[in-house]
């Protein structure tokens, strides 16, 4: 199995945030020109914490981790966004050793980790016109492992270790992964995962008419997303936002 490094490094999208097992809200506003921005705030959930601390110390090429190190690197992640097509500023900060909290600045939503040698392949679609617009967002098991690619091979590492399908690119269900981790690291690691949702608001330009996924009210669109839908992708996610 791919040992994760000792620093942890968290993939970020609009409308997701992968990670093993954390608690996460991300408030956003999109703009008519497709620039935006998200106020991102996460934290590795306590049983994750101290599985990836015990990891860590079985691993002889990391050496000892102090109680005290950041097990998520806020500004390692900024730098990795920062240098993410489609991103133009990232300065998230470490709150604590296994959260993070900052902004992230938008330069061109439809760009937004681009995926390159893929024909230009984007797996965000906007369109702003007169009379309205449309954000589409889709995941699935053939962008996902590239998603991870682009933004660090420490991400795919890490996730490999929890054994996640959007790493190791094994077909599995929900339930099928699960029962995989509960075998390994034990119910209560695996129930964690389970219970994981990624909380997100996004502001539009105008008045939302739909959201697929989600609810909205007013120029605003809800998700709550499951974590492990994004680590399985038994499914493609797809989210859609329509809005005057």
């Amino acid at each position: 199995m791919v040992f994760m490094k000792t620093r942890l490094f968290l993939l970020m999208v609009p409308l997701a945030l992968l990670c093993g097992s954390c608690s996460a809200r991300i408030n956003g506003a999109l703009r008519r020109d497709g620039t935006g921005g998200l106020t991102l705030q996460a934290a590795l959930e306590p049983r994750m914490t101290a599985l990836i601390r015990a990891l860590a110390a079985l691993n002889p090429d990391a050496g000892s981790l102090p109680a005290e190190a950041p097990l998520i690197d806020g500004a390692a992640i900024s730098r990795s966004l920062s240098a993410a097509p489609g991103v133009a500023a990232a300065a998230l900060v470490n709150t604590g050793p296994a959260a993070i909290a900052g902004p992230v600045t938008v330069s061109r939503v439809d760009e937004l980790l681009a995926l390159s040698g893929t024909q230009g392949t984007r797996f965000i679609a906007y369109e702003q016109g007169p009379d309205g617009g449309l954000l589409t967002i889709t995941i699935d098991r053939a962008s996902g492992p590239s998603l991870l690619a682009l933004i660090s091979p420490d991400v795919k590492d890490y996730l490999s270790a929890l054994l996640a399908p959007v790493s190791t690119g094994e077909a599995l269900s929900r339930a099928e992964y699960l029962g995989l981790v509960a075998g390994i690291y034990g119910r209560a690691i695996a129930e964690e995962i389970a219970a994981a949702r990624i909380h997100l608001s996004i502001e539009f330009p105008g008045p939302v008419r739909s959201a697929r996924g989600g609810s909205f009210t007013g120029s605003r669109a809800q998700f709550e997303v499951p974590l492990t839908d994004l680590l399985v992708l038994e499914s493609p996610l797809v989210y859609e936002v329509r809005w005057r």
